[in-house]
């Protein structure tokens, strides 16, 4: 598994996932990105590449992370193979926030890119 992001001048954070994503991987992910996002409008590329899901492990069900930095976070934009496009609605829990959260297939990451923008 690899996990890895980076952040640009416009706020802009890219998250690359690929294999299987970790609750641990998760964990650290967020608590080096949390200090940038609070900085506010904050929005997020998540690139998943030959993504095969989440391990089973505890902990899934935190939702801390989102109840303390959504107010910071204008949009989620998630690139990956469209397998994967109801899954991640769940584990994003897309419907229940007021994040602006879009999924789009790999030939997209630039119509991605342009919706963060918009």
């Amino acid at each position: 598994m690899s996990i890895d992001w980076s952040f640009d001048d416009t706020n802009l954070v890219t998250i690359r996932v690929s294999g299987m994503l970790t609750k641990p991987e998760l964990d650290t992910c967020q608590s080096e990105i949390e200090p940038h996002i609070r900085q506010g409008n904050a929005n997020f590329l998540v690139l998943l590449d030959a993504f095969h899901g989440w391990s089973r492990e505890e902990g899934w069900g935190n939702i801390s992370f989102p109840e303390r930095n959504d107010p910071y976070i204008d949009k989620i934009a998630i690139v990956g193979d469209e397998k994967w496009r109801d899954l991640v609605a769940m584990f994003t829990m897309r419907d229940l926030r007021d994040v602006s959260i879009e999924y789009f297939e790999p030939d997209q990451e630039s119509q991605a890119r342009q919706w963060l923008y918009e």
